[in-house]
């Protein structure tokens, strides 16, 4: 029986998945974005959302656990020092998955895997800061207009008295 066993094991032996998944893990951090199959991108999510999450606090602890799951120094550099200050506010929901269609050779389903904060086409048309709107210019406005026919009004009366 297969209960609670979630864990794609991608038709691999598991030192050939491990060093597979911090390959393509360590790639993705150095490139921001890659691309393979479908499964492939969903056990690499799998297995690199926790090692980000562990980035956001920086200490010789979490390089450490990051460092043994990934063993690419480098990566292990970028992720904590650019990707951990650019994804800071978020509580999660690091990478994004988006589906390419069928490869031809073997009509496996690709996808692109990358970071939601390094992609600049979805996030252009979305503004960097959320504009408040405030009620009391509207109303402020309104305020004077009835000021003005208000002083008018007043204004008519004394020059008919």
């Amino acid at each position: 029986m297969r209960h609670r066993k979630k864990f794609n094991h991608l038709g691999r032996k598991s030192a050939h998945r491990k060093a597979m998944l911090a390959n393509m893990g360590s790639s993705l951090i150095k490139h921001k974005r890659i691309n393979t199959t479908l499964a492939k991108a969903k056990a690499l999510r799998m297995f690199l959302e926790p090692l980000i999450t562990k980035s956001k606090n920086d200490t010789m602890h979490n390089r450490r656990v990051v460092f043994s799951r990934l063993r690419d120094k480098y990566a292990v550099t970028e992720l904590f020092r650019e990707i951990s200050t650019k994804i800071a506010d978020r509580p999660g929901g690091y990478l994004r998955i988006i589906k390419l269609g069928n490869r031809l050779g073997d009509n496996a389903e690709m996808a692109m895997i990358e970071f939601v904060d390094y992609n600049t086409v979805y996030n252009a048309d979305k503004p960097a800061k959320k504009k408040t709107r405030r009620r009391r210019k509207k109303s402020a406005k309104k305020t004077e207009a009835t000021a003005e026919t208000n002083t008018a009004t007043t204004t008519e009366e004394k020059t008919e008295e």
